[in-house]
């Protein structure tokens, strides 16, 4: 193994010695009570399958064979969500092959930050993590399953499926993906048409053209944002089957990976040969493996927020110094946009999870000796489905990338450290994303423009007032501000101001988007400014140093001005909760530090 990848996993083992033994103690005392069904009174059982067909509920009283548990994310409105909606029956099918039986357990929410990006609708985009968290786990509390196959590929979906999973860490689990839609145009096409609509230069008819032809199908968005994050993550991570992270939704390789999928679980359950319970799966050197697959390839901020929350959820306890320590020593393997030209399905192509998996392996930057759903060590993982005589089988992945500017070997890396960076000073901590930022924008010490809300930037920008060297400060953005939204919307003004030649970078306790870019953004900033950070004391004009080469945030204000200062008042809003701004407001206020994973202190996790 790397030494520092070993330092950092000891590390974590001897922090988290004491939460990791109560919840393998809580998961060894829910397996000893065997199958959970069995206990239920006669009313439970009969109410629990008086729905299923007579040959579903004879199984189901035998106790001796499976009731796998789904769990659906599926809505039409959500182009990665809509191929779920045939699943459920096609799973059933498949578990029926083998013996056993599938239920839909829960339905969860599935919001998508693409369509409420910019809008009031954001402030609850974090929150809902918290609420499909809870929604699985009430999905699973009936004690009817043996195991459980999870439908969910974006944003705060994964996450939540897997903090809710993990509180009934004793089940056997597999996330079954969907895949990402086919490539459209050019994803640096896309960018560039934005900047020329906040330019002025197209009509919003030339802008819906370009989206439309960039998110013009089912299944996942193209770029490396979160929700490809998320399955690289999970696949890394031993979560669902080798290979199957990036395969098209029509492809029919798709379909028997998911039935496949579906066999598996059972399987894997106490009936089964192989009993594997999540919550053995997601241990201290999974997570690590999860971390250095996210920072080797340039992935999402969003997953120093979600890693941390999904890891305690299991007893391990993670921080962003590890991040940063890792980062360190992990070289840029992949240049997927935003990080470069080429989206997820050319990355797939270019020799995709099998190849990455098999140089991070080689390199000793991932522990192979850990359990996944497709068996013990992760070397199987370098192996690709294929489709042979209408037969699914594993082949082993290329050797060598087949496309060398979209995937590279470990020696001769696209830069030396990972893509995210840790960044401390007299603000606080925050992260930044540096794998498509220009080494010559990667420091910027320049006068702050202060805003408290994304949306008072466009008039700045129309009125020539951001043509200059500027750190735009966004403040009380933060989670128990308004929930932390993501701050998407300026990247199109900030990247043209970039493009004049003019120093800028963004400053907030808010968040970017999974696909944040070229300017650099200094985010997740903590303390935020309702819990007493210094943001809350920036005004316009003061000079902000955000240095990504050495890791420092630093307001370079003299300590008796801002002594004198008055902190500015948080704006609490709450323009998105409607008639249940009072329920989500609650909520809000439990949100702690996105360095502890912005977790809502009611979470399930808490079991644990």
């Amino acid at each position: 193994m790397h030494s520092v990848v070993q330092s950092v996993t000891d590390r974590i083992i001897a922090r988290s010695k004491a939460t990791r033994e109560k919840y393998l103690a809580a998961l060894g005392e829910a397996k000893a009570n065997g199958v959970h069904r069995s206990s239920l009174s006669c009313g439970n059982l009969a109410h629990g399958f008086a729905a299923c067909s007579p040959a579903d509920k004879n199984t189901i009283k035998a106790f001796n064979k499976a009731n796998i548990g789904i769990v659906t994310a599926f809505n039409d409105m959500l182009s990665a969500h809509q191929p779920y909606e045939h699943y459920p029956q096609l799973l059933k099918e498949a578990c029926h092959e083998v013996g056993s039986v599938a239920q839909v357990a829960a339905g969860v929410p599935a919001m998508c930050d693409g369509v409420t990006q910019g809008q009031p609708g954001m402030e609850l985009s974090l929150l809902s993590r918290e609420v499909i968290a809870m929604s699985t786990a009430v999905g699973l509390s009936h004690n009817m399953f043996d195991g459980a196959l999870l439908l969910g590929i974006c944003d705060k979906i994964v996450p939540g499926l897997l903090i809710g999973a993990l509180s009934f860490g004793h089940l056997p689990m597999l996330f079954v993906p969907a895949g990402p839609m086919k490539s459209g145009i050019p994803n640096k096409e896309k960018a560039r048409v934005r900047q020329k609509f906040a330019q002025g230069q197209v009509d919003r008819n030339a802008l819906l053209e370009a989206e439309s032809k960039s998110y013009h199908s089912a299944g996942t968005c193209t770029f490396y944002g979160t929700a490809n994050s998320n399955q690289l993550m999970l696949e890394v991570m031993g979560l669902q089957l080798p290979g199957s992270s990036f395969v098209n939704p029509d492809d029919p390789l798709r379909e028997a990976l998911n039935k496949m999928a579906a066999k598996q679980v059972c399987r894997l359950t106490e009936m089964g040969t192989q009993y594997t319970p999540i919550g053995e799966v997601v241990n201290e050197k999974s997570v690590v493996n999860g971390i250095v697959a996210l920072l080797a390839t340039g992935g999402s901020t969003n997953l120093t927020m979600h890693i941390v929350a999904a890891a305690r959820a299991a007893g391990i306890i993670v921080n962003w110094d590890d991040f940063s320590e890792l980062s360190d020593a992990v070289p840029l393997l992949a240049r997927v946009y935003p990080n470069g030209h080429a989206d997820i399905n050319h990355f797939h192509a270019a020799g995709g999870m099998a190849f990455l998996i098999k140089e991070l392996l080689d390199a000793g930057l991932l522990h192979e000796d850990v359990m996944t759903v497709a068996g013990y060590g992760l070397r199987r993982y370098t192996q690709e489905p294929r489709l042979i005589d209408d037969e699914l089988v594993w082949v082993e992945g290329p050797s060598e990338s087949l496309d060398k500017e979209v995937l590279t070997a470990v020696a001769s890396p696209f830069q030396a450290n990972g893509g995210l960076k840790l960044l401390k000073g007299n603000l606080g901590r925050a992260v930044i994303k540096v794998s498509a930022v220009a080494e010559s924008h990667r420091f910027v010490e320049a006068p702050a423009v202060v805003i408290d809300d994304q949306n008072k930037l466009d008039a700045l920008f129309k009125a020539g007032e951001l043509d200059k060297d500027c750190v735009v400060v966004v403040k009380g953005q933060g989670p128990k501000a308004i929930g932390m939204p993501e701050l998407h919307k300026l990247t199109p003004i900030l990247g043209s101001l970039q493009d004049k030649g003019f120093k800028v970078a963004l400053l907030t306790d808010g968040r970017m988007s999974g696909a944040s870019g070229k300017v650099p953004a200094a985010i997740h900033l903590t303390p935020e400014a309702l819990d007493g950070g210094l943001i809350a004391k920036v005004e316009n004009g003061d000079l902000i140093r955000v240095d990504a080469n050495t890791g420092e945030v630093s307001l370079l204000v003299d300590d008796a001005v801002l002594a004198s200062r008055e902190a500015e008042q948080v704006d609490l809003r709450s323009t998105s909760f409607g008639m249940g701004r009072e329920l989500f407001a609650a909520l809000r206020s439990n949100l702690s530090s996105p360095e502890t994973g912005a977790r809502c202190t009611t979470t399930i996790d808490e079991n644990y």
